[in-house]
Parts: C-alpha cells; structure tokens; sequence
C-alpha cells in the first residue's frame, strides 16, 4: 500500500469519485489508500461538496512549506505520558475529529472536543487549550460556549481559581439529552404551524407528521438514554460491590 502524501494525480481521482457519489472507502479502495487518508483529505479541503483538486493540492504544498519554517519556541506539543508515540496520538486526534466534523460539529469546536476527550485528567484549562491547539484565546472561548450549549463540557473553578473545561462519564448522556429536548423543540414548533396554516391544509398535515415523528423520536432518544445510564451505572457499582465483598472476605 503506497505511503507518503497524496499526489495531485490521486487528489484528482479523489474528485472524480466525489463526484459520481462514490464512499470514501470506495474511493480508498482504487487509490489503495487507507480510508481515514481519504477522509480527512476531503474534509481538510471543503468537504464532499466543496472539494477541489488543484486547490487541496496548493493547500498541502502551503502547509508543508509552512512545517519547514523554524519552530517557535515553547512546547507547542504536549509530552506524551505511558509510552505512548506523538506521532500516534495526533494521528488519533485529527481522525476523531474529522468524525465529530463529519457528524455537523464546526472544525475549532471539534478540535477542541477531541482535546478533552484524549487528555487523561478530562479536563484543560483556556490557556492550555491555547497552548495544544495553537489558537487564540477567543476561539476557545467561542468553541466552548457552543460546547457547552450543546451539553458537552462543563466549567469548573479550580483550586487556584482558574476555569477549567471537563468532560467526565456523564457526557455523552447530558448531550444526549440536550439533542432530545431540541427535537422535542422541533415538534413544539411544528404544531405551531399547523394552527396558524390551517388544520385542514396540505403544508399543516406535513407539520403534523413533522410534530408527531419528533415527539416519537425525543421520548425513544430520552428512554434510551436513561435506561443506558442505569444499565452502565449499575454495572458499575455492582462490579465494586463485589470487588468489596471479595475484599471483606479475605
């Protein structure tokens, strides 16, 4: 399987299959390249919709140019703790964070996610997601504050006063519960419509649906969420009961 960077003859091809609405695995599959190669080529430069050849290709030759300018000083990247390899973790972190961008998550507010996600104590504070990520204080701040609309992270006061941003075990549970309340939104509103357009209208029956398929969806997602929570809660607690247990009888 052919290493190093994608040539422009490959960037074409990878537009090509773009657009005849081929899978990025697909596409991967005729360049004999790894998938995660080919998706994060794309979303790295505009996305399925937007993607050209000879700009991706102008883009990479910048950044290159850019990584063979001198370094700055200071630690720009973190030092990786249990033997883990740099290389590997970036690797990780930039193909988690294509998936969030590939899920509707904008670019900073899923470099900013994966951060977290990937750092062992859960938590960072502004001026250390400054520092990993080499951006500017506001965009953090912008990032999260959608995050945080979004049920993803919380804030925290330290004990020297400082902010600091967590994920913890409850994340994707909060989050999940955020997405159920905005379709349940979505039903809310729709029913709205169907009064003012008239109940006995094509576009107020189309409404309807809309209101009655998101009330479905927001009760099964809310459902769903708390029985998940229960089960892994218990199954957590249970494991160290009986961990105790085994301890008391020793």
């Amino acid at each position: 399987m052919p290493g190093g960077r994608l040539t422009q003859e490959e960037r074409q091809q990878i537009a090509l299959g773009l657009a005849d609405g081929l899978a990025y695995a697909e596409i991967a599959r005729g360049l004999h390249r790894p998938t995660s190669t080919i998706t994060r080529e794309v979303m790295r430069n505009g996305g399925p919709t937007a993607y050209r050849a000879d700009l991706a290709h102008h883009a990479t030759e910048r950044r290159a140019h850019r990584r063979r300018q001198p370094t700055p000083r200071g630690p720009q990247v973190p030092p990786q703790a249990h033997g883990r390899s740099a290389a590997a973790v970036r690797e990780y972190e930039e193909t988690f964070t294509t998936l969030f961008m590939q899920q509707g998550l904008p670019k900073m507010m899923a470099r900013v996610l994966t951060c977290l996600f990937t750092t062992d104590a859960g938590s960072l504070t502004a001026s250390e997601l400054v520092q990993r990520l080499q951006v500017s204080p506001a965009s953090v701040s912008k990032a999260i504050t959608f995050l945080e609309s979004q049920g993803l992270v919380r804030r925290e006061r330290d004990e020297r006063r400082r902010e600091r941003y967590i994920v913890d075990d409850d994340v994707f549970y909060q989050a999940t519960i955020a997405s159920a309340r905005g379709t349940a939104q979505i039903a809310e509103i729709a029913r709205q419509g169907v009064g003012i357009l008239g109940p006995d209208t094509p576009a107020a029956a189309r409404l309807e649906n809309i209101a009655r398929f998101s009330d479905f969806i927001s009760e099964s997602i809310t459902r769903a969420a708390e029985q998940a929570r229960e089960v892994l809660y218990t199954k957590a607690e249970t494991t160290g009961g009986t961990a105790e247990s085994r301890s008391d009888r020793g």
